[in-house]
């Protein structure tokens, strides 16, 4: 029988298997190829996961010693509310865990860090066309009515 699920934050040790996370998500919002991001941007992320005074964190879920997916949050101020908001800006799962519930493993840790530091919220985005993802955030959480406007430069 395998092991359970750790879901815990990232360390120096884990860059070499996040990154095939990493690029696995970026790859299934389009970020592959000629359209992939800058390494630079990939570079200052993982180093603001290992800095404490950061407000960005990352979060692996491993068994067995084999990264299976990952969760990055982080906590912002609001105009609404003086306790910090959090973000969950990226969730991904490895293709040959999906259905194992890997991805709700790492929500829900992130619901408790969420707790743990005041934030009365957790909240995220996801694509319109994302309906595997879609299925399991109705589970464990409440669409908000709201549409997302940006303007890129």
């Amino acid at each position: 029988m395998s092991n359970p699920l750790a879901i815990r934050p990232v360390t120096a040790a884990d860059h070499a298997a996040w990154r095939p996370l990493w690029d696995g998500y970026n790859a299934f919002y389009g970020r592959s190829g000629r359209t992939a991001l800058p390494e630079t941007i990939t570079r200052t992320t993982w180093a603001r996961f290992l800095d404490p005074a950061e407000p960005v964190h990352g979060l692996v879920a491993e068994r067995d010693g084999v990264l299976l997916g990952l969760a990055h949050y982080l906590f912002h101020r609001s105009t609404i509310q003086v306790e910090p908001n959090c973000y969950l800006q990226d969730l991904f799962t490895a293709t040959e865990a999906r259905g194992l519930g890997v991805g709700r493993a790492l929500i829900e840790r992130v619901y408790e860090l969420a707790q743990s530091a005041g934030a009365p919220r957790v909240y995220w985005q996801t694509h319109e066309s994302n309906a595997t993802a879609m299925r399991l955030y109705d589970q464990v959480a409440e669409k908000s009515g709201f549409v997302v406007y940006r303007k890129l430069f």
